[in-house]
């Protein structure tokens, strides 16, 4: 017998369901990411249709609630009563605009958390549980972007920013960004099923999902003391392909080019030039060792072509980037998958 075209597709499970609190100024790709994995696991074809999972986006005032790129969105709901939600995920966003949530929203996940529902911090999410003491006993991922500022305000927590997301008990914290999709992707295969979730990260021309514990894009700065090399080197990191000049790099940090040379050499025996360099190839090793093609790592990493990387890593390592990828190539994290399969199998 044939449904009707109309007709509400039948699943065997119960759908997925997720509420989202939003930070004041929270990051929109990050937010993004998650939601449109749920909403193209969510029905067949893509009709968008809250069925296998269904989503929330909760605010008490149900107003507009401004993302950190000027954006706004608007909630869906109130509150919603804890035990209609399998997850509350909690999206950050900046740090230095004033408070992320209000009192309503703490009592809310303090309430929530006492009921034992899963709560998962994405970008900055983590700060705003660790701030009401959700997080404490647990193991907490944040990006390398913020790890600095998180040991800053809470020094006796030691975070995780090495892995894309970490999973523990009924605590999951993200660094956001893409690997919120990764994420949600879990979940969407955990309640929903693994083709679902495979289905959904296609369609987002992501080629397959990362488990818990598979690696952020590393970090690559060493730890310093020193605010002007710390944030040289930020710099650095955040124009990889593009690189700028030593001169530039001062100007921004506001100090001298000689001076900045000379505090490099005294903190990391290196030149603000070699010190670039090797932030450049490890970030390319990184890329290698996950099988991405030497062309696309390149210009990636600002040399001028796959010649240009192949000698200056050569130089660097003592050994080709082809030999280097074949002789240390990193394994699907299967065990850390595993580990979360069994504490989050649906009932």
């Amino acid at each position: 017998m044939h449904s009707q075209p109309n007709q509400k597709p039948r699943f065997a499970r119960k759908p997925l369901r997720v509420g989202f609190i939003l930070s004041s100024n929270f990051t929109l790709s990050a937010f993004s990411n998650f939601i449109d994995v749920l909403r193209l696991a969510a029905d067949e074809n893509d009709d968008s249709r809250q069925i296998r999972c269904n989503w929330h986006i909760m605010s008490p005032d149900r107003g507009l609630i401004r993302s950190s790129g000027g954006l706004a969105v608007q909630a869906t709901s109130g509150l919603l009563p804890i035990e209609e939600l399998d997850y509350i995920v909690v999206i950050g966003g900046l740090l230095q605009r004033g408070p992320q949530i209000d009192e309503r929203i703490a009592n809310y996940l303090l309430t929530a958390a006492e009921r034992d529902v899963t709560l998962a911090g994405v970008c900055t999410g983590s700060f705003i549980l660790q701030r009401l003491g959700l997080l404490d006993g647990y193991k907490c991922c944040i990006s390398w972007y913020h790890y600095r500022d998180f040991l800053e305000e809470f020094d006796e927590t030691t975070p995780v920013a090495d892995q894309s997301y970490v999973i523990d008990r009924r605590r999951i914290t993200c660094s956001g960004g893409s690997n919120a999709a990764h994420l949600a992707a879990f979940l969407v295969d955990r309640h929903v099923g693994s083709s679902v979730a495979q289905k959904a990260l296609r369609i987002l021309q992501i080629e397959r999902m990362r488990p818990a514990g598979t690696a952020q894009s590393a970090p690559l700065q060493p730890e310093i003391e020193d605010r002007r090399i710390a944030q040289a080197l930020l710099m650095m990191e955040q124009n990889l392909s593009s690189p700028l000049s030593v001169s530039q790099i001062a100007a921004q940090v506001g100090t001298s080019t000689r001076q900045l040379e000379r505090v490099f050499k005294e903190a990391l025996n290196s030149s603000p030039q070699a010190a670039y360099i090797q932030l450049r190839l490890r970030h390319a090793q990184w890329m290698l060792k996950r099988g991405f093609p030497l062309s696309a790592i390149a210009a990636e990493t600002g040399f001028s072509d796959s010649s240009h990387l192949s000698k200056t890593y050569k130089t660097a390592y003592g050994i080709n980037p082809s030999q280097d990828r074949h002789d240390h190539a990193v394994p699907p994290a299967y065990a850390a998958q595993e580990t979360a399969r069994r504490v989050f199998d649906p009932a």
